[in-house]
């Protein structure tokens, strides 16, 4: 745990505002770090990272201390970030492949990693918010299906069954663009 975390949660319960601001500066570059897997929007990235302090916030009593604190504020991100994805999903009109493979006007430029990230997250917005969920945990985040589990609150056995039809699923999109399985 952080030096001074249990201290400034003790301190936040008792109703202490500072205390809580400064957990929130101790991790919020972690969790802003986090959630950039579930956004590329960076004003959809300040409100996700806000949803997760609010969350924390109201869940703090809750907290038990028996793992770091930012293990608990990562859990929380996971599900405040699968949430974000199943309201875009709802939300989401359905557009035709080629608008998906259009390049951005307003990207002067960017570096061959800046271009790679963002045709991953191009294609894993086509997957459902399920598969998208386990295929970042486990190959962008690169956590064991133990922590991917615990995270999710599946069992290890789901994990694994949800990143094989993931997987399947994510074969069945880059075949559509035309993009060959690496």
């Amino acid at each position: 745990m952080e030096p001074g975390d249990l201290q400034d949660i003790q301190a936040t319960l008792a109703g202490q505002r500072d205390a809580y601001a400064r957990l929130i500066r101790r991790h919020q570059n972690a969790i802003a770090a986090r959630m950039w897997h579930f956004t590329r929007d960076k004003s959809q990235l300040e409100e996700l990272v806000h949803d997760v302090f609010v969350e924390a916030y109201v869940s703090l009593k809750g907290y038990r201390g028996t793992a770091p604190f930012v293990h608990w504020l990562n859990r929380i991100a996971t599900r405040v970030g699968y949430r974000h994805w199943k309201d875009q999903d709802r939300k989401r009109q359905t557009m035709a492949l080629e608008d998906w493979d259009a390049p951005k006007d307003d990207q002067a430029d960017p570096a061959a990693a800046d271009e790679a990230a963002e045709l991953v997250h191009r294609v894993l917005g086509q997957l459902p918010p399920r598969d998208r969920l386990v295929l970042t945990l486990m190959y962008l985040e690169e956590l064991p299906v133990s922590e991917v589990a615990q995270r999710t609150g599946w069992s290890q056995t789901m994990v694994k069954v949800q990143a094989h039809r993931a997987r399947g699923k994510l074969r069945a999109v880059l075949d559509k663009m035309g993009i060959e399985n690496l």
